[in-house]
């Protein structure tokens, strides 16, 4: 069943018998959730259909509290990562939940990622034969592994009698930037899926893909199925964006590294970029900030098990916020030293513009300068790396750095939460924390929801866990 907290009720059927619309309190509104969204709803009462428009949050209608024969029908966006169709018997499994959402009255738009260890498989055959793929090959590689899952799940659903038409990110027309391995959305053209939905058919979107103005195939980056859902629900104006995993929601820490981690029901927007940013698993960063800037309601589910999920809001719960909402771990960090650079400000801004220029983020950063010279360290992923090397090689040299020094045996820990604003000791905190297990920060970075800090990779485990618990988060309430 659809949480309400989280519905927009895009539309409702509600069939009701005379005596009911009688006892029904149809001009009673309530703002009490979501009320910044604008909806209709139609009532259907003996055979003919009401239209009821307003302008509110979200629209109760008051009924019989005896009467429990009411419908609500409302557009959902399902997502299933990897893991969720890693083989036929969760395909299967997954096409079953999915017919069942449809079977409740709702119209349904499935995307689905490869199966999981296919993009790598992919990826580990392009390598050996090119050790950096080119762009354009790299991308009509790799986004066969969604067309493969899309086909065997859209099978598997019309195996079940519910009508499915598979589309890959072209043929779903999502329009992107000429990029081929990191590209942004730029339009969403959702008139074949409305005419699908339209015909009761489930339409079935290879996630991770688009295609640029040129024709030319785009992939959206690791994780950017998870754009694709967020994008067509924007798109599609839907009522909510569910991320099915195989957790069954968001953490207060990776419960791979940390046991004690507790679910949460809920998490604001900017806590979930935060933690995006930095390393959680869970959702991409580039989904978040879509669907917030969209106002697109999301939830994060377990395709393997029943249960609320987490709630990504805008508000924060009624209650005082903890200075820590969850401490986010990433293994996939390289640190990079460039030592002996000039002083002057002309080589860092150009450093900046050279990796701006192939895609590539810098993370934590700091420098260490004297009149004559400085040294500046900075972490980006390690899957940019490989690209970023020559760009790193060829700057260092014209700026006659005296060594590029990189370490891939880092890993990054960060904490966040809305608290953080009002408690300015939480660094103190984390430091002495870490000083006490024995565990040495080679970069701090701090803002107004994040602290960040970069330590050895082996440590990682032990660290989360020592600040899992200083920060009082092994019982926290979820």
């Amino acid at each position: 069943m659809l949480m309400a907290s989280a519905m927009n009720w895009r539309k409702a059927t509600i069939l009701v018998s005379s005596s009911i619309l009688g006892n029904c309190l149809l001009n009673n509104i309530t703002k009490e959730l979501l009320p910044n969204y604008s909806q209709s709803a139609r009532v259907r009462y003996n055979s003919t259909e009401l239209n009821l428009h307003r302008n509110v949050g979200f629209i109760a209608l008051l009924l019989n509290p005896t009467y429990n024969n009411s419908v609500f029908m409302a557009l959902i966006i399902q997502k299933f990562g990897g893991t969720s169709v890693g083989n036929l018997d969760r395909l299967q499994h997954v096409a079953k939940k999915v017919a069942q959402t449809r079977a409740q009255g709702h119209d349904v738009v499935v995307v689905v990622s490869a199966m999981n260890g296919e993009t790598d498989r992919l990826l580990n055959l392009a390598k050996a034969i090119q050790i950096d793929p080119d762009p354009r090959e790299y991308a009509v590689l790799l986004t066969t592994g969604e067309q493969v899952s899309t086909a065997l799940l859209t099978m598997a659903l019309m195996t079940l009698g519910c009508p499915a038409r598979s589309y890959t990110g072209a043929q779903a027309r999502i329009q992107t930037d000429n990029h081929h391995e990191k590209a942004n959305i730029l339009n969403v053209d959702c008139q074949a899926l409305r005419a699908e939905l339209a015909a009761g058919c489930v339409p079935v979107v290879a996630g991770f893909q688009g295609i640029s103005a040129g024709g030319e195939i785009t992939t959206l980056g690791r994780g950017g199925s998870d754009t694709t859902a967020v994008a067509l629900a924007a798109a599609l104006k839907a009522d909510e964006c569910q991320i099915y995993t195989d957790v069954d929601g968001i953490y207060t820490a990776d419960p791979k590294l940390v046991p004690k981690a507790q679910r949460l029901d809920r998490v604001t927007f900017s806590e979930m970029l935060e933690l995006a940013g930095s390393g959680a698993k869970v959702l991409q960063q580039r989904a978040v900030e879509f669907a917030q800037k969209n106002r697109v309601p999301l939830r994060v589910l377990s395709s393997f098990q029943d249960g609320p999920g987490t709630l990504v809001t805008f508000e924060a719960g009624s209650k005082e916020p903890s200075p820590v909402t969850g401490i986010a771990a990433s293994q996939r960090e390289a640190k990079l030293t460039i030592k002996g650079l000039g002083a002057d400000s002309e080589s860092m801004t150009q450093l900046l513009t050279a990796l701006n220029a192939i895609h590539v983020d810098i993370d934590l950063f700091n420098q260490q300068a004297n009149s004559a010279a400085q040294d500046v360290n900075f972490t980006l992923l390690r899957d940019d790396y490989a690209r970023a090397h020559t760009t790193l090689r060829k700057f260092a040299e014209k700026f006659n750095a005296s060594a590029l020094i990189e370490d891939m045996q880092v890993a990054k820990l960060s904490l966040v939460g809305v608290g953080l604003r009002s408690h300015p000791a939480i660094i103190d905190k984390l430091f002495k924390t870490l000083g006490t297990v024995g565990i040495g920060i080679q970069l701090v970075s701090a803002s107004e929801l994040k602290v960040s800090i970069v330590i050895n990779e082996k440590e990682i485990g032990h660290g989360a866990c020592a600040l899992h618990t200083a920060f009082g988060l092994d019982s926290a309430t979820p």
